[in-house]
């Protein structure tokens, strides 16, 4: 994923959250996916999606029952 555009996304979401933790990281393995930390914490992925010329990001966190003792 461009630079740019993972800086915008970024943005919103550290504003749409409350978290200037939040940071992206583009994935190696594909370009139109990021990885998603907050501080050095992976919490998910976002994937940009483009249908008839409509992008759109798809942000992926999933939580593990053992996180919330289940």
């Amino acid at each position: 994923m461009q630079a740019q555009i993972m800086s915008k996304v970024e943005n919103y979401l550290r504003s749409k959250f409350g978290n200037q933790d939040i940071r992206l990281v583009g994935a190696k393995t594909d370009p139109s996916m990021a990885e998603v930390y907050i501080g050095s914490e992976f919490v998910g992925t976002l994937y940009r999606d483009e249908d008839d010329g409509d992008v759109s990001f798809d942000f992926n966190m999933s939580i593990l029952a053992e996180d919330l003792d289940i």
